[in-house]
């Protein structure tokens, strides 16, 4: 794990919000998937645009905040056409928690 990066990008609240509102997507953001064709499943994904809308700022700067989240692997994406969802990568979460609990 490439620690800094990960600092990096949890030194901004708005990246940070967005990380808790993607820990519970289902209370913060109305039914995701309608871009999605018949048997794709991004469990847990929310579109970038609905993103925007919540977070009240411009669509370039929050995908400049998620792709610094991506860069980090504190998040996943999955594009579906013209459209790209992303959710917490809790695997990397696991990692810092551990990180945490063993090196600092």
């Amino acid at each position: 794990m490439n620690e800094l990066d990960v600092f990096k990008a949890l030194n901004n609240k708005t990246r940070i919000k967005i990380l808790k509102w993607l820990k519970e997507p289902e209370k913060h953001f109305p039914p995701q998937g309608i871009h999605l064709t018949e048997g794709e499943e991004f469990a847990g994904g929310v579109c970038v645009g609905v993103i925007c809308d919540k977070a009240g700022i411009t669509q370039s700067t929050v995908s400049h905040y998620l792709d610094i989240l991506l860069r980090a692997g504190l998040l996943e994406s999955k594009r579906y056409g013209k459209w790209t969802y992303y959710r917490r990568n809790e695997q990397k979460f696991q990692e810092l928690s551990d990180y945490f609990r063993t090196e600092i």
